[in-house]
């Protein structure tokens, strides 16, 4: 009886068991079916809210018409148009089947088979960016960026983002595919103003895109990543690396075979550029045209750009600088140069990029960075002042004898025991390397980034003597925070844009207050040493009739040589090299550099007033206040006998 039972009782749980099983999966597939219909619900609100708006967006869509913009300096001159002269749209069926095949294995590969948006593509590269844990790859379809390109600005806001997926889906309703991919290649921004595939075949390579071969087919496709840095113009090397990558795309997509890769479907022959000296501000309009996608996008509508220039100045720089390529001896091998101005509030008032932009339209004062030589050097003596070093502090000269990295000063010379103020003044690199020593690389490489250097700097002492690359219009910002007596300030060009019919997309405000990143004592300090540089050190050949702070600056080799400098109305640099980055002869920064400098400063300060600071402690919320009281006390008259110390222009260097 007793076995029966258990049989029994083991009999009844069993029923049980599958029972609570079986009410767990209703009861998780009837909570599961809540949730999708509240999420349905809710996403049909969302997709409902942002698609009443459609209608209206969806009238101002023109597809054939490419928008113009204009660009103005400060006095109200135009300095550019871009836009609807640069070249006609053309159907997919006119162009070359690699053409739309290279556009399409980089941007979209299934764009012929979704409806304008792409699941699988957006699971793909959400799948890849979190592998890799950084943003590499996006999701968005050719349909997408036509919607953003037609309708939308290019903010990061989820509204956008919605928008873009809705207008997609209309566009697919709409037109056809072709229609689609064409009016996309033909409004696509390719660099250098051009917009289409038509106008930048005709800019790079002097054809139309219906003639283009597979190499070029592949480095129109390649400028879509990032036009400015794979311009054939500015960098032919990563014009064809870009375009290997492409290629090989095309290859892993099925659009071509390795037979295809032979030497006539990759010859590239880029058509000579002739000098347009009169084109001396297309380095800085073409800064601006590739910045304007984080204020307004690419709106189609004609936009009004109005910026900073002073085309004044402009002209005197770009002067200036080919003056003095012109007149250097044939075996200094000098073969490049640029001229960045900024006033002390960030605002670019002059921009010459190179010596010819008809021969190459590579911008080397944003795009270059080079290494500038001991005109880091600043960054390492306010990072002692900061600790406390004072500029009649003492500080050895003499050879270094410990340790691996051993730098020499120039000619070995040496002075033993010398001042702060003395040492930068003329420029002794085995005193510099003593005091980077004492305050440690660390506090170096705070000061520098505090100041504006945001390129990667290399943690060792070399650092010191200005071994790392930085961009001309890095360090205009950082001796522009000096210049303004210590305030954080962000480089800019443009004050406002406006539309055809003259509604303002945007208009600058300047901050209601600066950011104060160094003591105004720190400041005055650094400014009376680096004044003497000019007064009595390396830097004699820059003097002014007035209140002025700078440093030269050579590389190894005499590879570059820089001057950068301050007064209280203007931040200026000058640099002076060659693209392959070989080295030229007796030049350094206290030579040429100084004076092209002088001959620019000497024009901006003639014509230029201090400026204001809104929200800072200055004499008189004036930087004239400021640097009038550091300087004035130093600044001999112009005609004054020079110091029995002799001259330093060239020491060091």
């Amino acid at each position: 009886m007793a076995k029966t039972k258990k049989k029994t009782s083991k009999s009844k749980k069993k029923p049980a068991k599958k029972g609570e099983k079986s009410s767990f999966f209703l009861r998780f597939c009837k909570w599961m079916l809540v949730l999708g219909l509240w999420t349905g619900m809710f996403l049909g609100g969302v997709i409902l809210w942002y698609a009443k708006d459609l209608p209206d967006i969806t009238k101002s869509a023109t597809f054939e018409r490419r928008a113009s913009i204009i660009i103005k300096a400060s006095n109200g001159g135009v300095l550019a148009r871009y836009g609807e002269s640069k070249g006609k749209n053309i159907h997919v069926d006119e162009m070359p089947e690699h053409l739309i095949h290279a556009i399409l294995a980089t941007e979209d590969r299934r764009f012929y088979d979704h409806p304008g948006i792409d699941i699988y593509g957006i699971t793909r590269a959400m799948y890849i960016n979190i592998r890799k844990g950084r943003f590499v790859q996006g999701g968005s379809t050719i349909t997408q960026q036509l919607a953003k390109n037609l309708f939308l600005s290019h903010d990061r806001k989820l509204a956008r983002k919605i928008k873009e997926a809705l207008l997609a889906l209309w566009l697919e309703r709409e037109l056809t595919k072709d229609e689609i991919l064409s009016a996309y290649m033909n409004r696509v921004y390719l660099g250098s103003g051009t917009y289409g595939v038509n106008a930048a075949a005709h800019l790079y390579f002097n054809k139309s895109a219906k003639d283009v071969n597979l190499r070029e087919a592949a480095i129109l496709a390649g400028l879509l990543k990032a036009p400015s840095r794979y311009s054939p113009h500015n960098s032919i090397t990563l014009a064809k690396e870009r375009s290997d990558i492409v290629l090989k795309s095309m290859e892993d997509a099925g659009y071509i075979t390795k037979e295809d890769l032979n030497e006539s479907n990759l010859s590239l022959s880029l058509p000579h550029k002739t000098s347009k000296s009169g084109q001396n501000t297309r380095y800085f309009t073409d800064w601006v045209i590739d910045n304007i996608d984080n204020l307004v996008g690419r709106p189609n509508m004609d936009l009004v750009i109005e910026t900073t220039l002073d085309t004044g100045l402009q002209a005197r720089a770009y002067k200036s600088l080919v003056h003095a390529i012109d007149n250097a001896e044939e075996l200094q091998f000098i073969s490049q140069g640029a001229v960045l101005s900024l006033s002390p509030d960030g605002a670019i008032i002059a921009m010459v990029g190179g010596y010819d932009y008809g021969q190459s339209q590579f911008n080397r004062a944003t795009q270059a960075k080079r290494a500038p030589g001991s005109a880091f050097k600043p960054f390492v003596y306010l990072s002692a002042i900061e600790k406390g070093w004072k500029a009649n502090s003492q500080i050895l000269d003499a050879p270094i004898t410990t340790g691996k990295y051993r730098p020499k000063n120039f000619a070995r010379k040496y002075y033993g025991k010398v001042t702060l103020e003395t040492a930068l003044a003329k420029s002794m690199n085995t005193a510099t390397i003593r005091l980077a020593q004492e305050v440690g690389i660390a506090s170096i490489l705070k000061t520098a980034k505090s100041l504006g250097i945001t390129s990667k700097l290399e943690r060792d002492f070399s650092l010191a003597l200005g071994s790392s690359g930085i961009s001309m219009l890095e360090m205009a910002t950082s001796y522009g925070v000096l210049a303004n007596g210590g305030y954080r300030i962000f480089p800019y060009a443009i004050t406002r844009i406006t539309n055809g019919d003259g509604r303002v997309l945007f208009k600058r405000t300047p901050p209601k207050s600066y950011q104060s990143i160094i003591r105004p004592k720190h400041v005055r300090t650094i400014s009376s040493m680096m004044e003497t540089v000019i007064n009595e050190g390396t830097g004699r050949r820059a003097r002014l009739p007035f209140p002025a702070s700078g440093k030269t600056g050579t590389s190894q080799d005499s590879r570059d040589a820089w001057f950068v400098g301050y007064t209280n109305k203007i931040v200026s640099v000058v640099w002076l090299g060659n693209d392959d980055n070989s080295p030229m002869r007796r030049i350094t920064g206290g030579g040429l550099p100084a004076e092209i400098w002088r001959d620019v400063m000497l024009y901006g300060n003639q014509k230029r007033v201090p400026v204001t600071l809104s929200g800072t402690k200055n004499s008189g919320g004036t930087i004239s206040g400021l640097l009038g009281r550091l300087l004035s006390s130093h600044t001999p008259h112009p005609n004054a006998k020079k110091r029995s110390g002799g001259d330093f222009s060239r020491l060091n260097e």
